[in-house]
């Protein structure tokens, strides 16, 4: 979909699915596919995604193109899931793709790189910058094509068992945190922990770990980490808009008849929009109730912010050197972050600092 029109792309699928179903539908080979999640029913804003997608295609094609939808663990492990797409295991899943740095570190555009991209930016660069293509030159690799299908908006910094005065309080400090962040905060002294959701909150309880992150308050007050962990850190600097997707077996994907490939691109678009649009109607409410509980907000020290910066450019270049997938799609992406960097202090930047300023 590089420099494609993306609204009129996806209108134009939807129109032509509403308006064509019955004749062209009629026509076409009944297909199932089934979908495996990395995620829970339980995070109902980002599984929903998937059920919203399996629910559009199968409107778009008149209920011949149908896909079910499985949870983490369910057919595949959550974390496994973009093996067993291409593999073949199953036809497509929903993942968020930094899971699989361990692969290749390049893997962190498609969702999010820390110090990068707001949602709006990160679609922006997908739709409109590039991204998508080159992202779908990294996936192509591993049997796979890729689309956009969801966004969880800028997320917390997670919730510390004790205040964070400087950088100094991090040395020694255990955190469930994966990935790049992961690896910029063991540079500012933190021991990174990986643990699925389920595990986070016994082992904040039982002392084993001294902080996690996870998403934002929508998500977080459902595992109830304010109960063992009153100190909610932000912004999760790792994660600005980090950005779900929808991986399809490239074999499957090619014998699929050109309306429901169509059906399917605009079903993830419409994925893609409700996903951020929920996660903002719901996180005010959310973070309300979590204060009233006794969560205390606090911003990251201005060091921290300022060491994790520096690391993380350190870790950007260092990665660029040896690993030439990621230079490319680095010097694509880092040059649209500077440009629309830009624009956003311009108006959005001044806009923003005005009206969410406290009242006088």
């Amino acid at each position: 979909m590089e420099r494609r029109n993306f609204l009129k792309h996806a209108g134009a699928g939807l129109a032509a699915g509403l308006v064509a179903t019955p004749t062209i539908a009629a026509t076409e080979p009944e297909v199932k596919w089934r979908l495996a999640s990395s995620f829970p029913k339980s995070l109902d804003t980002i599984y929903g995604a998937a059920e919203l997608l399996a629910k559009r295609v199968a409107g778009l094609t008149g209920g011949r193109f149908q896909i079910r939808v499985f949870a983490a663990n369910e057919l595949v492990p959550g974390l496994q899931v973009l093996d067993e797409v291409g593999r073949g295991t199953v036809e497509c899943g929903h993942t968020a793709s930094y899971y699989y740095v361990g692969k290749n570190k390049a893997f962190a555009f498609d969702t999010a790189v820390p110090f990068g991209l707001t949602a709006r930016q990160q679609n922006a660069w997908l739709y409109y910058g590039g991204g998508l293509a080159l992202l779908r030159d990294l996936f192509r690799q591993y049997g796979v094509i890729n689309f956009p299908g969801g966004n969880t908006g800028a997320q917390m910094a997670g919730w510390f068992r004790k205040e964070i005065r400087s950088v100094a309080d991090l040395k020694g400090l255990k955190m469930r945190i994966p990935g790049i962040g992961g690896e910029i905060m063991a540079r500012l002294g933190v021991v990174p922990q990986t643990l699925a959701g389920p595990d986070i909150y016994p082992a904040l309880e039982k002392g084993t770990i001294d902080a996690a992150e996870w998403v934002g308050p929508y998500d977080d007050e459902k595992l109830g980490f304010y109960k063992v962990a009153k100190h909610y850190y932000y912004p999760g600097w790792w994660e600005g808009g980090p950005n779900l997707s929808f991986i399809v077996n490239l074999r499957e994907w090619e014998k699929l008849p050109a309306v429901y490939r169509e059906a399917f691109e605009a079903a993830a678009a419409e994925a893609n929009l409700h996903m951020l649009a929920e996660y903002d109607a719901k996180n005010p409410a959310a973070l309300a109730r979590l204060i009233k509980q006794g969560a205390r907000l606090h911003p990251f020290p201005k060091d921290v912010m300022g060491a994790a910066y520096a690391a993380a450019n350190d870790i950007f270049a260092e990665e660029a050197g040896r690993n030439p997938v990621f230079r490319r799609i680095f010097d694509s992406w880092n040059r649209f972050r500077l440009d629309v960097f830009q624009w956003f202090r311009v108006a959005e930047l001044n806009y923003a600092n005005f009206v969410f300023a406290p009242a006088k």
